[in-house]
């Protein structure tokens, strides 16, 4: 792991890689510590993305993908990815955005897009909860809290 960064003063200092989740616990917030390595590891599937913690109505996702997804689009919200290991390609119509480790890519909402992951890659994704990652609740894959 990396340096800590201090995020305020009444928290402590908390190693990079590592994000917050809060929840709601007898009507207490109860924070914690969420390390993404041992949420990944926790599964195998590709393209199948694990809610990790959640933010103002926003799911923050972790995702393994290998090989190309489907050709799809948001017409309602951006598609937020950062690449925490691998290299992933989003293939838009008209160009290619290559993203390494600690790179980020945001597509805009309504843009036609397909990641494309030659070998395996983790991601974070953030996206308002319930959006269909393939844009299409009906090909969907299931949300899975871990």
């Amino acid at each position: 792991m990396g340096a800590s960064k201090q995020l305020a003063p009444h928290l402590s200092y908390i190693p990079s890689g590592f994000i917050l989740a809060i929840s709601d616990i007898e009507g207490h917030k109860q924070m914690s510590k969420v390390n993404l390595e041992v949420k990944l590891s926790q599964f195998s599937e590709y393209w199948a993305p694990r809610t990790v913690a959640q933010f103002n109505g926003h799911d923050v996702m972790v995702v393994k993908s290998k090989g190309e997804f489907v050709w799809h689009s948001h017409p309602d919200t951006d598609d937020f990815f950062l690449v925490l290991k691998g290299r992933l390609k989003i293939e838009l119509r008209d160009q290619t955005i290559e993203l390494g480790p600690g790179e980020l890519f945001v597509v805009p909402k309504g843009v036609e897009h397909r990641p494309v992951a030659d070998e395996e890659v983790h991601l974070l994704l953030i996206e308002p909860a319930g959006t269909p990652n393939t844009g299409d609740k009906e090909t969907a894959a299931a949300r899975r809290i871990i």
